[in-house]
């Protein structure tokens, strides 16, 4: 399989180096944000070069030595990193077997290769590490076949999980450079908050006080301790005098608010209906909050002005896009900058990495010679980094006398769900609040050959004769949104998950044999069929208890999932167990799949059942975790994955595939358990009790 990683950055050297001393080093564009992806990774290389996977050194990414691969995003690494690894070992081999053929003058296949060592017929042996070959040329090597893998396929330990289990310094809250100091940032009170006035007496009164920086609202300390740059935010807080407004819409009307802003519509299916007549039409509304992040760790950065050169280290998962943004920001040159990926602790999508380091970067501005971290508070992490938008999916579905589905409407409404730095308009939070603001454009959606943003998962994946599904894309966003994990996949497959299921009830069909009916798709029924196996799908769970399905191949492109959940719903909603039937194509590693199966799978029980920013009409008042809870260790169900591995097919990514399904799942349980069809998320009591009342 082709990979755009590859067309991007065809050079060879630029992706690995044999060392001498017998190591290979690979230099991803892709980055570990703790779902193993550097060992899955590793495991191609070992495989395609024949070498022991303990040989093999993944370099973290930066922008001076790594390909550029855009972000470490959308499930898509092992896809596109994966496989240009893959061609650029397999020509890698193939370049020392044919100058190993004529050192040894034997024929290319005549020679074997294990663990780098290149051996002729007659015993005589050369290596990877003995030879020069020069990395260049046009990938062109055929690539092993799956029948021969004896790596990939495997359950292998990750790289990065010894580190993490014994506390040793791995993360980039654990750097400490020579001279590094401590800056911090005040963030303003509320959204449109302008600094009218500061007094930095107090501040700089501090011991250890190096520097207080200013920049129209933006403002920060920089000192030698930790413990002092806090004092000293502590006194600007006091010093300092806001203008404030009043600026987003009433909480509890935010659904209104969203299908009543002004939207930018885009049609994403549009096809003829059945020919038989519409004997009834459902109709729904779902609804999901805004979302945090809420990383276990709170943002950080670090950064160094030198010479006029600038060094940042960051979690970021774009470290190209970063520098891009940076450089555009400061007016400097791609040359002058170097953004080096260092692993954070949680974080997937876009959360405020980006904005931490940017922070850095002003404050070593004011001490140049002298690294200076930036870590976030929670407050500031929980309130201020970017948010997975709130969303309204409508549908209406048209069924005949038999239960058959004759037209699917689908309308999504959300803000956009990428605004990541890079583009233009697209600026950190720091730059917001600069003298010279950046304008802030709406959040963007991807294009729906790329995965979608809030059309992610809209289209059904189900045989449907008439669909008309559309977008409306918010062109005011009260507060800022991005890229969380999955995008509009969670509340899409949830709101068509929990459609389906009422369909099949008024056509008094068991909710598993009524998605049979309507796929041919037969990767998708393969999976289904799984699930319900292995679940035990049919059995009485008990009182109190249900059983719910949920169905979906991620993006419509991606990897097949389907998942039954055990829901017991009394005082409040408990997931009692999960069972998850992936397909991912071709298996890199087991249990790096079954890891990101039940990570996914649990972080959508977090959502769907406990997780909601709450807001006022300044700012976000969901900053700290008592307000902002999320699923805790004594919450966690046990979680059954069936891996349904397909040597012969693609490799697809796992790590948002079970999101949709598994909150579907739950919501159609709850179901099952109550009779209620709960569609505002999240299934806490308050919404529950909601839809018992009708609301």
């Amino acid at each position: 399989m082709t990979s755009p990683s590859l067309e991007n950055n065809p050079r060879l050297d630029s992706w690995l180096t044999i060392e001498p001393d017998g190591r290979v080093l690979v230099r991803s564009g892709k980055v570990e944000l703790g779902q193993g992806v550097l060992t899955a990774l590793a495991q191609i290389v070992a495989e395609e070069l024949d070498v022991d996977r303990a040989r093999v050194v993944m370099v973290a990414a930066s922008t001076d030595a790594s390909p550029d691969e855009a972000y470490t995003a959308g499930s898509l690494s092992v896809q596109h990193s994966g496989n240009a690894l893959r061609a650029v070992c397999a020509q890698v081999r193939a370049l020392h077997l044919a100058a190993a053929a004529e050192r040894l003058d034997v024929g290319v296949h005549e020679l074997t290769v294990a663990d780098g060592e290149i051996c002729a017929p007659d015993g005589r042996r050369t290596s990877y590490w003995e030879q020069v070959v020069p990395l260049d040329g046009d990938v062109g090597a055929a690539a092993k076949s799956p029948a021969d893998y004896t790596v990939v396929g495997r359950s292998v330990p990750r790289l990065d999980v010894p580190d993490k289990v014994a506390g040793r310094p791995r993360f980039i809250h654990d750097l400490r450079p020579a001279g590094m100091l401590h800056g911090r940032v005040l963030r303003p009170p509320s959204r449109g908050a302008v600094l009218l006035s500061v007094d930095e007496t107090g501040a700089r009164a501090v011991p250890g006080v190096v520097a207080v920086v200013r920049d129209g609202s933006f403002l920060g300390v920089v000192a030698e301790r930790e413990e002092n740059a806090l004092r000293a935010l502590t006194a600007l807080r006091a010093g300092a005098a806001w203008k404030e407004q009043d600026s987003l819409p009433p909480e509890g009307e935010l659904a209104d608010f969203l299908v009543s802003s002004p939207t930018e519509e885009t049609v994403l299916s549009d096809t003829d209906g059945g020919s038989a007549p519409a004997a009834r039409t459902v109709r729904a509304r779902f609804t999901r909050p805004y979302l945090a992040h809420a990383s276990i760790a709170p943002s950080c950065g670090l950064a160094l002005w030198d010479g006029g050169r600038l060094s940042v280290w960051s979690h970021s998962q774009g470290v190209y896009k970063l520098r891009t943004a940076i450089c555009r920001l400061l007016e400097l040159g791609p040359e002058q900058v170097v953004v080096q990926h260092v692993e954070g602790a949680g974080c997937y999508g876009h959360n405020a990495a980006d904005d931490a380091a940017y922070d850095a970067v002003l404050l070593a501005r004011a001490v140049p010679g002298r690294p200076v971290q930036v870590v976030w508070t929670r407050e500031d992490e929980l309130s201020w980094g970017p948010l997975g938008p709130a969303m309204v999916v409508d549908i209406e579905a048209d069924v005949d006398e038999a239960g058959r589905v004759q037209r699917w409407q689908h309308d999504v409404w959300s803000n956009g769900h990428s605004h990541r730095p890079g583009p233009p308009g697209a600026p950190m939070l720091a730059a917001t609040h600069a003298e010279d603001a950046v304008p802030s454009l709406p959040a963007s959606d991807p294009p729906l050959q790329n995965g979608g943003g809030s059309g992610r998962n809209a289209v059904p994946l189900y045989d449907l004769p008439g669909q008309l599904v559309r977008t409306h894309r918010l062109q005011t966003m009260p507060l800022r949104t991005s890229a969380l994990r999955a995008l509009g996949a969670h509340l899409n497959v949830y709101a068509i998950e929990s459609v389906v299921d009422e369909l099949a009830a008024l056509a008094g069909v068991d909710p598993v044999e009524y998605r049979l009916r309507m796929l041919t798709d037969e990767r998708a029924r393969a999976v289904l069929e799984a699930a319900a196996e292995r679940a035990g799908w049919g059995r009485d769970p008990g009182p109190d208890v249900g059983l719910g399905v949920g169905l979906a191949r991620y993006k419509n492109r991606g990897a097949w999932c389907a998942v039954v959940a055990e829901v017991e719903a009394e005082a409040s909603v408990r997931v009692r167990r999960l069972t998850i039937a992936v397909d991912v194509g071709l298996v890199v590693n087991p249990d790096g799949v079954v890891n990101q199966i039940e990570g996914g799978a649990l972080q959508a029980l977090s959502w769907t059942t406990k997780e909601q920013v709450r807001f006022d009409a300044r700012t976000v008042t969901s900053r700290t975790w008592e307000d902002y809870p999320i699923l805790t260790f004594s919450e966690v169900p046990p979680v059954d994955v069936v891996l349904l591995d397909r040597p012969g097919e693609a490799a697809l990514g796992a790590g948002e595939a079970s999101i949709g399904p598994t909150a579907a799942a739950i919501g159609n349980a709850l179901h099952a358990a109550t009779g209620l069809n709960v569609r505002n998320l999240p299934l806490t009591p308050a919404n529950v009790v909601a839809a018992m009342d009708g609301g």
